[in-house]
């Protein structure tokens, strides 16, 4: 356990492709309890839920968790993430913050223990984040998956320079798939949900070239896990084929 580091998850109940998502039930248990579970499994600090909905809040606090309430108008689950940290820790005590996004129940605890690895380990960096090899073409191309073009590796460390939705490799010819959970320096998240949304985001409907564009610097550990996130309620059986493995 880490007295420097905090988990915040995110979790909105309206989205545009899968309304009502966090409660949507995975092996008989909602998805945020299975995301808040792996969390909790990682051991690295408290843990908190962002929300904007009592339903989610009950759920967790029923099992012994802490939810905090957030404004449902809240435009981003970064946004989220700032607005319970600073309710949850107005003195700051926490130096790190790790943003973990509720639509991943499959995660491994060991891949959020790596986003705090790349953060505390590179020591010029401001936001750490995960990526993993692309296999196929259907990864390839496909737009909902996010690639990273990753430098000046060394060993599984090294760092994002950008982040598109199209096809566009690394040093060694080798393509990376970009994983969602990011891991914040304190002060980095304060500037973050700061800026206004950047030319780049907007032109590629992705919330982390804002922090390119503002010159963060962005870290990265590679994993071998094939992570995905729950976009649809067709993934679900995905999610319940994967965590039964």
């Amino acid at each position: 356990m880490n007295d420097q580091t905090i988990i915040v998850i995110p979790s909105r109940l309206a989205a545009q492709r899968f309304d009502r998502k966090p409660l949507a039930l995975i092996n008989g248990k909602p998805m945020i309890v299975h995301v808040w579970e792996r969390a909790i499994e990682a051991n690295i600090g408290p843990v908190i839920v962002a929300c904007c909905a009592t339903e989610v809040q009950s759920i967790i606090t029923s099992l012994g968790g802490t939810a905090i309430l957030t404004d449902p108008n809240l435009p981003s689950g970064t946004d989220r993430v700032a607005a319970a940290l600073s309710s949850y820790d107005p003195q700051k005590k926490y130096k790190y913050v790790i943003n973990l996004q509720g639509d991943l129940p499959t995660i491994d605890p060991a891949d959020i223990r790596r986003t705090q690895t790349a953060l505390q380990f590179q020591s010029d960096i401001d936001i750490s984040t995960l990526a993993c090899p692309i296999l196929s073409e259907e990864e390839k191309n496909d737009p909902n998956l996010v690639k990273v073009v990753v430098g000046n590796l060394n060993k599984d460390l090294g760092q994002a320079f950008y982040f598109t939705r199209t096809p566009v490799f690394s040093g060694h010819n080798k393509l990376f798939h970009h994983i969602g959970v990011y891991g914040f320096k304190r002060q980095s998240l304060e500037k973050f949900v700061a800026l206004p949304p950047s030319p780049l985001e907007q032109q590629e409907s992705l919330e982390q070239l804002r922090g390119v564009e503002a010159g963060l610097k962005f870290g990265i550990h590679l994993t071998s896990s094939r992570l995905f996130g729950v976009d649809t309620p067709e993934d679900i059986q995905k999610a319940v084929e994967a965590l039964n493995r």
